[in-house]
């Protein structure tokens, strides 16, 4: 499950408490390059990762971190979140983090969703690029940590292309044209679920304008099992014996009319609870064993409010002192592991 535990530990100290509850083993979170070396290079603040990976150490638990948003220092069109001008100034850092962490800190995503122009510094998505800093990211982390596992950056399923995104499967195949296969343990992918059931085919999602959007054909994206497209990439592209690391998936119970995600919004609770067990269920059923580690979304950050679309993907309500479960978190906690 990924959570929110950088600024308030007495709420995020509850909620690991909360994800090892429900019987789950992995959290993840993000962890922003600019709030741990953002002075300048080589001035470090530990403090806040210090205490998270101390505290899912003690329960238990295994961590997943996601790291992006480049310091001012490093350029990439800061404040955007965008590569580092220098990949080694990325590497410089990871080497020391998985110095630090070793054999604490089980995984790390490198970036977030490439693909997008907003998440490479408002810049057209170059998978080239992308791969040169994986490379540097996954020599240092080897070199600090072998044990570690680093995963690809997940890849966000739009059909937009041109200046603001690439579609996934288009960027992956241009990931592994590059050589990019060489500098990831773990394939990093989202599968949002949309408007379709979890069961539901990409196939059957593209031909229908009620789960695609009026995109036919190119809206096969809009669905859970979109993830099965990147694995067949994967094993066109030889690598079939890696995992794929699920980093970001679940359905969203947006209310508003004039929000973006409306469209594909299944509005009730307790059907967002159904989907989420189920889909857990299909890929244990149909997609081990190169399925590895699931990751949805989200235990709610305690200040999220209605106006934030994050809001209406997670599995609890925001708030502490105590912890509200949705339906979601409920049965979830009650699905048989």
């Amino acid at each position: 499950m990924q959570a929110f535990l950088w600024w308030r530990p007495e709420v995020a100290s509850r909620d690991m408490g909360m994800i090892k509850e429900a019987g789950f083993t992995w959290v993840k979170q993000n962890i922003g390059w600019r709030d741990v070396e953002g002075a300048s290079k080589g001035h470090y603040d530990w403090s806040r990762v210090d205490w998270i990976v101390n505290e899912c150490n003690k329960l238990g638990l295994d961590l997943l971190v996601r790291i992006d948003h480049q310091p001012q220092w490093a350029g990439g069109n800061y404040p955007t979140n965008g590569p580092p001008d220098r990949p080694a100034d990325l590497g410089d850092f990871l080497y020391v983090m998985a110095t630090r962490y070793k054999g604490r800190i089980r995984a790390y995503e490198v970036w977030n969703e490439p693909n997008l122009a907003r998440e490479w510094a408002d810049r057209r998505p170059n998978a080239t690029q992308y791969v040169a800093m994986l490379r540097e990211a996954y020599r240092r982390i080897k070199e600090a940590d072998p044990n570690a596992m680093v995963v690809s950056a997940g890849l966000s399923p739009t059909t937009a292309w041109g200046d603001i995104a690439t579609p996934d499967m288009q960027y992956l195949r241009e990931i592994y044209a590059a050589g990019g296969a060489a500098y990831f343990d773990a394939l990093g992918a989202h599968g949002a679920g949309f408007r379709a059931p979890p069961e539901m085919s990409p196939d059957e999602v593209a031909q229908n304008p009620a789960y695609n959007n009026g995109e036919l054909g190119a809206g096969r994206v809009y669905c859970f099992r979109h993830v099965e497209d990147l694995r067949r990439i994967m094993v066109e592209s030889g690598d079939a014996n890696k995992q794929i690391a699920l980093l970001e998936f679940g359905w969203t119970i947006d209310p508003r009319p004039d929000s973006p995600y409306h469209w594909h919004s299944i509005l009730d609770p307790q059907l967002q609870a159904d989907y989420f067990v189920r889909a857990y269920r299909w890929a244990k059923e149909n997609w081990s064993p190169w399925i590895g580690l699931m990751s949805l979304i989200y235990i709610a950050d305690p200040d999220w409010t209605a106006s934030d679309e994050q809001y209406w993907w997670a599995i609890s309500e925001p708030g502490y002192p105590y912890f509200r479960a949705r339906p979601a978190y409920t049965w979830l906690k009650d699905m048989p592991k």
